[in-house]
């Protein structure tokens, strides 16, 4: 883990952006964070837009996180951003476009396409990070994942010990061999579903909320778009991680 740059935000929050090998990340840390009280840290997802466009709302959830007395971390996923791009994941998302625009149903050829790949490499991946972040001094667990592509956080709750608790957004374009992972995964879980999501099947969200295996599992359905997700279902999603990591 190598860092590249280093400020203080406004509200004495540190962030750091770094790279692990080829994949650049951003780390931001609270003011109260040293080697005798570590922070516990959340991992916060997102979706396959980039770091720099997704720059402003990822700072404001680690805002968020960092005032609620964690640290947050991201890292670029495979074939976004800066990365090389993925010519394979390139052309399962034309495919999906196109079959939406057409206005035909997604075939479960198109979603394994777009989605294993990502999974089984972005995976291995936010676990080497974890590793690099909890060597530092002032960082500790527990551990949250937050957001993000909810496959990714669907196989990493299942195989990452580390993780006790994760916010995930609810999506429909999930391969049934995940869903299947999903029954295994036995971790707190809050699910953030946006009821009017254009790009999601409402039913097959539910179903999949149904399939978790987990005994504590909450389900935050709100009316609106997917990009309609109101303000105070962050506070909801910060008081989850402060009961399970706090």
């Amino acid at each position: 883990m190598h860092v590249t740059s280093e400020q203080r935000l406004d509200d004495g929050v540190i962030e750091r952006t770094f790279t692990l090998g080829e994949i650049p990340g951003i780390l931001w840390t609270p003011g109260s964070a040293t080697a005798s009280a570590p922070a516990p840290l959340i991992l916060l997802g997102l979706p396959p837009l980039g770091l720099r466009a997704m720059y402003p709302r990822l700072v404001g959830r680690a805002r968020q996180a960092t005032a609620d007395g964690f640290a947050a971390a991201t890292i670029e996923l495979p074939g976004s951003g800066d990365r090389p791009r993925w010519a394979a994941v390139d052309q399962a998302r034309a495919d999906l476009r196109r079959a939406m625009q057409a206005g035909e149903p997604i075939s479960d050829e198109i979603i394994d396409a777009l989605t294993l790949p990502l999974v089984e490499k972005a995976v291995p991946e936010w676990q080497a990070a974890l590793d690099a972040l909890l060597s530092l001094p002032e960082i500790g667990g527990p551990v949250g994942y937050s957001g993000g592509i909810i496959s990714i956080g669907i196989r990493l709750a299942r195989v990452e010990p580390r993780i006790k608790a994760a916010g995930l957004f609810a999506g429909s374009l999930v391969p049934r061999s995940i869903v299947e992972e999903a029954r295994q995964v036995t971790i707190p879980l809050h699910v953030l579903l946006q009821w009017d999501d254009e790009g999601n099947d409402r039913q097959a969200a539910l179903d999949l909320f149904d399939a978790f295996g987990s005994k504590e599992k909450t389900l935050e359905a709100n009316m609106g778009g997917h990009t309609g997700v109101p303000q105070f279902a962050g506070g909801t999603a910060a008081r989850f991680f402060s009961r399970h990591l706090g």
